[in-house]
């Protein structure tokens, strides 16, 4: 199959499966008389590899990891549960910094609802942003309160 096809195949740009092949994720391929690229089934597989690591949030590097212990004869299951788990780690801390921000940008909401934009001045830019009007969130006691 040339690369058209396979890019069609698999839904990417033909200059997508060429950064692969830069990046050695994707073996070199066979060449035609012509010279043009031939690829074979195993490239449509190694893709379709490629593209559920990355739905697994995975990244280039780390996919190149996985398969360059692959091609040395290593089984990678353990690096990918790793690589998942680590992973899944960083979702729970993404998920916790996004419902700080939330809860931040629902109190903006509720201030821009209370505050008169006509009682904005030039040095505020913005009294809704402005950072001597905002309350920022605590993480427990004040400073120099007694518990």
């Amino acid at each position: 199959m040339l690369i058209g096809e396979l890019a069609d195949a698999v839904g990417l740009p033909s200059q997508t499966l060429r950064f692969y092949e830069r990046r050695g994720l994707l073996r070199e391929p066979g060449r035609g008389p012509n010279g043009y690229r031939v690829y074979d089934q195993s490239t449509l597989t190694r893709l379709n590899f490629i593209r559920s690591a990355q739905r697994a949030g995975l990244t280039l590097a780390e996919i190149g990891s996985i398969i360059d212990l692959r091609e040395d004869g290593t089984v990678p299951c353990t690096h990918v549960a790793e690589l998942i788990d680590n992973k899944l780690v960083d979702v729970r801390s993404r998920i916790s910094d996004l419902a700080v921000l939330k809860l931040e940008l629902e109190g903006l909401i509720e201030r821009s609802q209370r505050l008169d934009p006509a009682d904005c001045t030039d040095a505020d830019v913005c009294h809704i942003l402005s950072a001597d009007r905002v309350a920022k969130p605590t993480t427990g006691a004040e400073p120099g309160s007694s518990s």
